[in-house]
């Protein structure tokens, strides 16, 4: 914070203003501020090297270290394997602000802090996988995350038969197959991958290790450069049995659904976080910025107040259903969390959708500066148009919001 920004905090607590610090508006008790803490400090240090790994494209290895350094990798790991079974509430604030510093670097260790938050909701795997993955991130950091998009068959989430095929064999199956999409691909220990079963018209879902995968670097994309979503191959690759941890029919949905999806929470995090960056940019742009054709920054100024006015809408509108939503996770049993899933597909569509409104309204503010390669707002803009295109989509949320509130209509008139 400039010297500028805090004379006018101040000026504002001595004339009686309320001045609401936007790290600390969602944070419950002193454990959550403790780690924040930790994470605060870390984001720091990854927007030093955000523009760099943007213009190259480069996976920040760097920042990755330090999260499993500082074991926050293992957070969302359960206590009973010795991590520190920190709540969806609370994995989101942490999510939020690392993505104030980096966004690729939060959307990237956003799908392994979810995933073992997924897991232990849901316990898709058998108990003695899940507790080789679970101990391997404590002692070791380990990464794990799920692959299933492919090139003809896009999203899994639209339903489309992997063409990926695992073939029976003695003791287990060999896969064959290409995954596109394969976010943190650089730095995973573990693959959750999804293949046809040949013979049959399941779905296997099954745990590779890093030694059985080959990254082919196919990532150079508009934003979120540094999230390393290359493409990942499997040829021949032998998987023991033990490790086809699920399977689902047509029409089925995998057994870490049963949790409602909050974990995909992660998401919306991220893009706010990159919102929370911009519209940090533009205030202190326009507390300090004062042509000479005014005789006061351009913050006094009616329209650059009425965007401001507007981005602080946005994210308070968006984050404040974000953390209400995982906070009813959180205190909900199995049951109810299934009941929230078009609660939470809203979560993603309003909080990515406000978003890309906030990083617009910001470049507005700072004007035709924004557009300079030199400054973040350019970057932050392409990021955030990325948040469009994770799931769920738009009209998948819109479907199931109006097929809830059909349902309930039809239930009240009952």
């Amino acid at each position: 914070m400039t010297r500028q920004t805090n004379e006018a905090a101040s000026a504002a607590h001595n004339e009686g203003g309320i001045v609401v610090d936007s790290r600390s508006w969602f944070i419950q008790n002193e454990a959550q501020r403790e780690r924040h803490q930790v994470i605060r400090h870390l984001s720091k240090q990854f927007a030093q090297s955000a523009s760099r790994h943007d213009t190259e494209g480069t996976f920040p290895h760097e920042n990755i270290s330090l999260l499993r350094e500082c074991g926050y990798v293992a957070w969302t790991t359960p206590l009973e394997y010795g991590g520190a079974g920190i709540s969806l509430y609370e994995m989101l604030l942490h999510q939020e602000e690392i993505a104030r510093g980096d966004g690729s670097t939060a959307l990237a260790i956003g799908w392994h802090v979810g995933m073992m938050l997924n897991l232990t909701a849901s316990r898709a795997f058998p108990e003695e996988v899940y507790e080789q993955v679970c101990k391997s991130v404590v002692e070791r950091g380990a990464l794990i995350n799920s692959c299933a998009s492919e090139p003809a068959t896009g999203s899994p989430s639209r339903g489309g038969r992997p063409e990926t095929t695992a073939v029976p064999v003695d003791g287990g199956y060999k896969i064959t197959g290409r995954k596109t999409f394969s976010t943190l691909s650089p730095a995973l220990d573990w693959v959750l991958v999804t293949a046809g079963i040949e013979g049959s018209d399941e779905i296997g879902e099954f745990l590779v290790t890093k030694e059985d995968i080959e990254i082919v670097e196919t990532w150079n994309v508009l934003g979120m450069r540094a999230t390393g979503s290359h493409d990942i191959v499997l040829k021949d690759v032998f998987v023991p049995q033990a490790h086809l941890v699920g399977t689902v029919r047509p029409g089925q949905r995998s057994a870490r659904n049963r949790d409602g999806g909050g974990w995909m929470l992660h998401i919306p995090a991220c893009y706010l976080g990159v919102a929370l960056n911009a519209r940090d940019i533009a205030l202190n742009y326009a507390a300090n910025y004062r042509p000479n054709s005014l005789p006061h920054p351009i913050a006094k100024v009616d329209h650059i107040q009425d965007k401001i006015g507007h981005m602080e809408l946005e994210l308070l509108s968006a984050r404040t259903l974000m953390y209400d939503l995982a906070s009813r996770f959180d205190q909900a049993d199995e049951k109810q969390r299934l009941e929230l899933r078009p609660q939470l597909s809203a979560v993603k569509t309003l909080a990515t959708n406000a978003a890309v409104r906030v990083v617009d309204l910001a470049m507005r503010v700072v004007g035709a500066r924004s557009l300079s390669k030199d400054l973040a707002l350019e970057r932050l803009y392409r990021d955030v148009r990325a948040g469009l295109h994770n799931p769920p989509m738009d009209d998948v949320t819109y479907k199931l919001l109006a097929e809830a509130g059909v349902k309930e209509q039809e239930f009240t008139q009952s």
